[in-house]
């Protein structure tokens, strides 16, 4: 266990970053989730815009890799510019 208090309140910042990296995380793929399932054209350029902000915001805070954003961006419009 951590004997200073810096590294304590080291610890408890990590966790709360944590949870916050994991609950921005998870929203976004819940997200990109939803917008593959949509077949109305309307509704999907919308959301698309979202998931584009939320995949950048992740990305700019190395959350996820930014190919990886990158990656996921180009699918996603390609799909909707199908619909």
């Amino acid at each position: 266990m951590a004997n200073h208090k810096s590294a304590l309140k080291r610890i408890r910042s990590n966790d709360k970053k944590r949870l916050r990296n994991r609950f921005q995380h998870k929203t976004a793929r819940n997200a990109v989730k939803k917008l593959k399932e949509l077949t109305n054209r309307q509704e999907a350029d919308v959301l698309l815009l979202t998931v584009i902000s939320m995949l950048d915001k992740l990305s700019k805070k190395n959350i996820i890799h930014s190919n990886k954003a990158a990656n996921l961006k180009s699918k996603l419009t390609k799909q909707v510019s199908a619909l």
